[in-house]
């Protein structure tokens, strides 16, 4: 099954990280946030990737084609400039088609591109700008259960605010970034579609997955909702960038599960 993965955005508001790169390549950890969640899905199985290059994609592209390289030790004979690699990673069995969808198509426009690529009969859809500890295997499940077109993960967002408890001018709990019980659930950026679902994209560079696409499928009956209630966090601010790279500096990145 192949893994569609969206990665050509501009990340303007981290602007202090895509000027030269895009939004998927900012690291966490010395790690691209593109690789950390290639490896959560490579975990469950995974292992064919088509990533919808935009933004700078030649910066996705190089880190790639020389990632023996900058994984393992080697050894270089300038003669005639032959390598030889030591050692093995475990991202051997990645196979990763990169393709180019254009540095201004929207989110449904770079999908429509990769139709050609997708020769399954389903498919898997995630940003390439969030890290979850969704269940991969269980979100295919539920979503070969109920025989729709497509589901969409949702989870209930973090506050980007410590939520204070008090009674009587003295705080209680203090908790950062809370989950709010009760609020309502976001798209959290995890899909498994039907090969049919691309009937309901135009072959538009202005086409909005968002949009038209999934508000018509939904309105179709066909769009199911897997419900996530562990760790889920995108990377919009420089703060979401802090916040991830301390997680995993304190060995606290949920979202690991390698």
């Amino acid at each position: 099954m192949k893994v569609v993965l969206l990665c050509g955005g501009l990340g303007t508001r981290l602007k202090e990280e895509t000027e030269y790169k895009p939004k998927p390549m900012v690291e966490v950890g010395g790690r691209p946030l593109l690789w950390h969640i290639m490896k959560n899905y490579s975990k469950n199985g995974f292992n064919e990737f088509v990533l919808c290059l935009g933004y700078k994609g030649n910066v996705i592209k190089d880190y790639f084609v020389n990632y023996n390289i900058r994984a393992n030790d080697f050894t270089l004979k300038l003669k005639d400039h032959s390598i030889s690699i030591h050692n093995q990673h475990s991202e051997v069995d990645w196979q990763i088609t990169f393709a180019e969808t254009g540095p201004n198509t929207m989110t449904g426009g770079r999908v429509k591109k990769v139709q050609k690529y997708v020769d399954g009969d389903e498919f898997m859809l995630t940003y390439g700008d969030g890290v979850s500890d969704v269940n991969l295997k269980e979100l295919l499940a539920f979503h070969r259960s109920h025989g729709k077109i497509g589901t969409v993960t949702g989870v209930v967002p973090p506050s980007r605010f410590g939520e204070l408890v008090t009674e009587k001018n003295m705080v209680k709990t203090f908790s950062e970034k809370p989950q709010f019980d009760g609020r309502g659930m976001i798209n959290g950026g995890y899909f498994v579609f039907n090969k049919k679902f691309f009937d309901f994209l135009p072959d538009a560079e202005e086409c909005i997955l968002e949009r038209q696409p999934l508000e018509n499928l939904a309105r179709s009956g066909e769009l199911c909702v897997f419900e996530h209630k562990g760790f889920w966090q995108c990377m919009d601010t420089y703060r979401d960038f802090e916040y991830l790279n301390n997680l995993w500096n304190e060995n606290k990145a949920q979202w690991k599960t390698w």
